[in-house]
């Protein structure tokens, strides 16, 4: 499965489970860690670990096993490793404090996928 094909299934599983201000960004060109980044809003941190839930499980029946998930203790950001594609799921206070966005702002959203 290409990165980008794996994007889009994580995100559409994501909306799904009406994950909040989703964004994806192709950071392939800055870093050799990952291709896609998404980054996306839980209303509560049991909400988080519904979308968490629903990423790994949606990887899984692609045949993507998560390389690891890490922030499960507090479910306040949580990091699913996909290898091509990270996930970052937070609630909204871990969001608005670590502003993700703005440390990766020269890098124009996928098209489509902000939300």
């Amino acid at each position: 499965m290409r990165p980008s094909e794996l994007r889009d299934h994580m995100v559409a599983a994501l909306e799904d489970m009406k994950g909040q201000e989703i964004l994806s960004m192709d950071v392939s060109k800055l870093t050799p860690m990952t291709d896609h980044m998404i980054l996306v809003s839980g209303g509560s941190n049991r909400h988080v670990k519904a979308l968490v839930d629903t990423a790994t499980e949606s990887s899984k029946a692609l045949g993507v096993q998560p390389l690891g998930v890490e922030g499960r203790e507090s479910y306040e950001w949580v990091l699913v490793d996909l290898g091509d594609v990270l996930i970052h799921v937070m609630n909204a206070e871990a969001r608005s404090f670590y502003e993700l966005e703005r440390l990766w702002s020269d890098v124009a959203p996928d098209s489509g996928q902000l939300n």
